[in-house]
């Protein structure tokens, strides 16, 4: 009876842990590192193909995003979720598929240039269709029988559609233990979804922490002040570009903007941009499992002949010829876009076209995990780089404070302190570093319930209470004492790029054959340093 650590310790992507008992190899979700990788994950500690279940607490790729990589490896078990993580993954694991195969496809076709080695993408669409059709799908609240000595049950934590909190009893050798994954545990309150359900027993509990130590101060009023700034930046003729998840955000998005508009607090009518195809898709999941996932106020709407995320002047951009020309219509709008994290898809581009334009402004709702496009930009980056090219950072850049999926610390802790008695040990992890430790330190101290947060490597022995491996850190990335000196010289690399740009307007005017022989001279330095 053995609970193994692998990914999201003291890191808040990447979640996968380990479960070894009555004679099977369970793994409890199979997320895929996004952003920065701050420690390098230890190795799950048996061959892939010898796992026979993966239970999966929700849909979002940070907890399921490896599955196919399972499917490569020979995995041909079972994996267990609620219906609506089951709808959600059947598009976001195709998704994810296209988005690995279109990467390699792009730096391949750069790379041949160079001469590099071929770009093999992490998985392929088959991989993911593969995965995809091992899923076995469970209702909230139903008991399973994994397999003698193991049984299941998964309960509503309000983060996602479909998302949950996993119940495991074990019975092994004449020893009974009771252990509890909280998965993503939501914020209350929260438009379209019920607020997260509490577990009352448990000898142990793993524990997300995103935001452990952390509050989200008084509950904010989303709607007034979404309208504050889409009035703001369409008023001066700008575009309100938006990088949410395709999943659970975009949808809430569409909710509050269905109430601004229907009680008019812009003053004007105004275009809505959805470009996501997986977004367009999600939405249709949502619909589709309302009844087992939308809370009293929005099964009223629904009761009263009203669509909660559909709406006048509503546009959805599902090729990419409609997605490019959204850039191309002069008029004010509002954009959004996927990822949340400004790490992959079309909002890329809309960030290419926007960014640099200071009557637009850029709102972040949701968490940028560190080392992600969309972090650098919130933390006052003054240019990014995107599709090898250097943009400056004009727009204004806004924060809808308070709309996120995830409990804040008084969140976790009124979900943690349900459990009566207080579980044997509290395994604390999927958080930055300092938060899983500042967390540990809350609930030990302040809450005496026995707490940990390990890292990966680590192995515990559930049945004797006691560790058999500590895990320890290992960086994924050393600092090197040349980088300030070459942060100093990007910099001056920037200044001359901006001359460049002055030189160029000052030529303005200049004959037609000295401004194609600037620009030939241009180009081939372009070619040249295009990394």
């Amino acid at each position: 009876m053995k609970l193994g650590f692998v990914g999201a310790d003291h890191e808040v992507t990447g979640s996968c842990h380990y479960l070894e008992a009555c004679g099977k190899h369970i793994l409890i979700d199979c997320g895929m590192e996004q952003g920065k990788d701050v420690y390098i994950n230890q190795e799950i500690p048996i061959p892939d193909h010898m796992i026979d279940f993966v239970l999966l607490t929700h849909a979002h790729i940070d907890h399921s995003g490896r599955l196919p990589v399972l499917y490569k490896n020979g995995f041909k078990g079972e994996i267990i979720s609620t219906f609506s993580t089951n709808d959600l993954c059947n598009i976001m694991l195709r998704d994810s598929a296209h988005i690995q195969e279109f990467e390699a496809e792009w730096r391949n076709r750069k790379g041949k240039r160079s001469g590099a080695e071929e770009y093999v993408p992490l998985y392929t669409m088959e991989d993911a269709l593969g995965a995809i059709g091992l899923f076995h799908p469970c209702g909230y609240e139903q008991k399973i029988e994994l397999c003698p000595g193991i049984q299941v049950r998964f309960r509503d934590v309000g983060h996602l559609l479909g998302s949950a909190s996993i119940e495991i009893w074990i019975e092994e050798e004449g020893i009974c233990k009771k252990i509890v994954f909280s998965g993503d545990v939501g914020n209350a309150n929260r438009p379209l979804i019920k607020d997260p359900q509490y577990t009352d027993t448990a000898d142990y509990v793993v524990m997300e922490s995103t935001y452990g130590n952390r509050l989200h101060n008084a509950p904010p009023d989303h709607v007034s002040e979404l309208a504050a700034v889409i009035k703001k930046t369409l008023s001066r003729g700008g575009n309100l570009v938006i990088p949410a998840f395709a999943v659970g955000r975009t949808q809430e998005l569409l909710y509050f903007i269905r109430e601004i508009k229907e009680r008019n607090l812009v003053g004007m009518d105004f275009p809505v941009y959805v470009d996501s195809p997986l977004a367009i898709e999600a939405t249709s999941i949502f619909s589709k499992n309302f009844r087992a996932c939308f809370d009293e106020e929005a099964m009223a709407l629904i009761n009263a002949g009203i669509n909660p995320v559909k709406f006048k002047n509503l546009h959805l951009a599902v090729s990419s010829d409609e997605s490019r020309a959204i850039n191309f219509d002069a008029q004010p709008k509002v954009i959004i876009s996927a990822s949340g994290m400004c790490e992959a898809g079309r909002i890329k581009h809309h960030l290419k076209h926007n960014l640099w334009r200071p009557e637009c402004t850029i709102l972040f709702v949701g968490f940028q995990a560190v080392g992600t496009k969309g972090r650098t930009i919130l933390e006052g980056a003054d240019y990014v780089k995107l599709f090898g090219e250097t943009i400056e950072v004009k727009a204004e850049i806004q924060k809808l404070a308070g709309i996120s999926g995830h409990a804040d610390k008084d969140g976790l802790i009124k979900w943690v302190k349900a459990f009566s008695p207080k579980p044997q040990m509290v395994f604390v992890v999927h958080g930055e570093d300092d938060t899983c430790e500042e967390f540990t330190t809350c609930l030990n101290e302040e809450h005496q319930i026995p707490s940990f947060a390990p890292y990966s490597g680590a192995l515990y022995d559930l049945a004797a209470g006691v560790w058999i491996k500590e895990g320890s850190p290992v960086l994924a990335v050393v600092e090197k004492p040349a980088a300030k000196r070459k942060s100093d010289v990007f910099t001056r690399l920037l200044e001359a790029g901006k001359r460049l740009m002055h030189v160029i307007y000052r030529n303005e005017g200049g004959a037609n054959k000295d401004l194609t022989k600037f620009t030939n001279q241009i180009n081939s330095l372009c070619d040249k340093w295009d990394r």
